[in-house]
């Protein structure tokens, strides 16, 4: 759909898309970026100049390049008084990645894929905060870290739509196919799919023995291999060694779907990154501005130069300095301009898990509509100050500037509050 939607562009040579390719480098003129340099597959170095450049990227590559100010890991407690933010700050202590992968099942029928290299360590891999193998159905609540029992039934039987609407069968991540269900065959003309397909992001397979933000190509390399040798581990073992409900082991069935992820491994092309690099910002969103018990009965504070609005759990996975879940009520929270603003550079902006945020609060503003939301305001944002000759600081600053950015968003559809309750 997105290669769809800029096709035209593409084909007007309005716009170039290189895949494939790093940030490596910046023409910088004091706070002005100038030019970025990016590094294709076989080292070709490609330089792209424009008025502003956007940071999309899924660890902040741009940040450090650019010479922006940024943060990674977790703060000190000290910097924020946040409660929940170590007594030291931690710039190692990153969210666990995941490598995902989709799967349908398929009774009578024998898809077990090669044991994988390193499955005996995976298999017998037991984390001092995890309740048991992590290879198993047996992981902790978030929100409690109570051990709960988690299964796996592919293909229920019944009406798919009762699935999704009886609070019966509400059991969060703890009935593992439904979960995360991207396709339900039901709903389809009979015959158009002999299995439904899920998406495995599960407890199982998020890795946190290291990062691969900011960090040597070496470690990214090895940490990224390990994941994915997890998360084949773990299939390997629903195929032949996990508990069934009707009380055997192993659903040889399950079939590893490379035509939907687009991979000849059936594995994600890419990791699911939870934590990037954050810029220091006008305006950081702390714990204390989301958590329900700090923001108190009248919630999130409202923010006059609020680009977009947000409502989920502050969440944090397992991370890479050993530490269980991090999982708190939050309030509806909206988005500050501010956030959006580094505290310097004056021609790049943060657009996706980048913006003003600390490691607590990002826990929240990482979910996918959050994210999306911070990469249209900027968009528009950009758009705006090229048609006004002006910066985004600027905007910040200047009243009339920022409700006719307000307008802007307004008309694009993008909500920047939320309806009076």
């Amino acid at each position: 759909m997105i290669e769809a939607t800029l096709a035209p562009h593409v084909a007007a040579q309005r716009l170039t898309v290189l895949l494939n390719h790093r940030v490596t480098a910046a023409i910088r003129d004091g706070d002005w970026v100038e030019a970025l340099q990016a590094t294709g597959p076989d080292g070709e170095t490609v330089t792209a100049c424009a008025p502003f450049f956007l940071d999309a990227t899924e660890h902040g590559d741009v940040l450090p390049a650019a010479g922006a100010e940024y943060v990674i890991g977790a703060e000190s407690a000290d910097e924020h008084g946040e409660p929940h933010a170590p007594a030291t700050a931690q710039p190692a202590n990153i969210q666990s990645f995941t490598v995902t992968f989709a799967l349908s099942h398929h009774d009578g029928e024998d898809h077990t894929i090669d044991r994988p290299a390193t499955y005996d360590h995976w298999r017998t891999y037991r984390p001092d905060f995890w309740p048991g193998p992590l290879l198993g159905f047996l992981a902790p609540i978030p929100s409690t870290l109570e051990p709960c029992q988690r299964w796996l039934d592919p293909n229920p039987p019944g009406d798919p739509i009762d699935h999704l609407t009886d609070p019966a069968r509400d059991n969060g991540d703890r009935e593992l196919w439904m979960f995360r269900r991207i396709l339900a065959a039901g709903l389809h003309t009979p015959g158009s799919f002999d299995s439904d397909i899920t998406l495995v992001n599960w407890p199982m397979n998020d890795y946190w023995l290291g990062p691969i933000t900011e960090t040597s190509d070496h470690d990214a390399a090895h940490h990224l291999h390990q994941a994915r040798q997890l998360s084949l581990s773990l299939l390997y073992w629903l195929q032949t060694e996990a508990p069934r409900p009707d009380g055997g082991t192993g659903l040889p069935g399950l079939r590893l779907r490379g035509d939907v992820t687009g991979t000849a491994d059936g594995l994600a092309k890419a990791p699911y990154i939870r934590e990037s690099r954050r810029i220091r910002a006008l305006h950081t969103i702390t714990e204390n501005h989301v958590a329900a018990n700090m923001a108190g009965p009248a919630g999130a504070p409202h923010h006059h130069d609020s680009v977009g609005i947000g409502s989920y759990r502050i969440d944090l996975h397992p991370s890479t300095s050993g530490e269980n879940y991090i999982d708190i009520d939050s309030v509806p929270f909206q988005i500050p301009l501010g956030t959006l603003l580094p505290i310097r550079m004056r021609n790049l902006l943060p657009a996706c898990k980048n913006p003003g945020t600390t490691h607590i609060s990002n826990g929240c503003l990482r979910l996918h509509p959050v994210e999306w939301n911070i990469g249209e305001a900027a968009a528009l944002l950009t758009a705006y100050c090229l048609e006004h000759h002006t910066e985004p600081h600027h905007v910040n600053n200047h009243p009339t500037h920022r409700t006719h950015f307000h307008h802007l968003l307004n008309h694009e559809g993008i909500p920047h509050t939320w309806p009076p309750t």
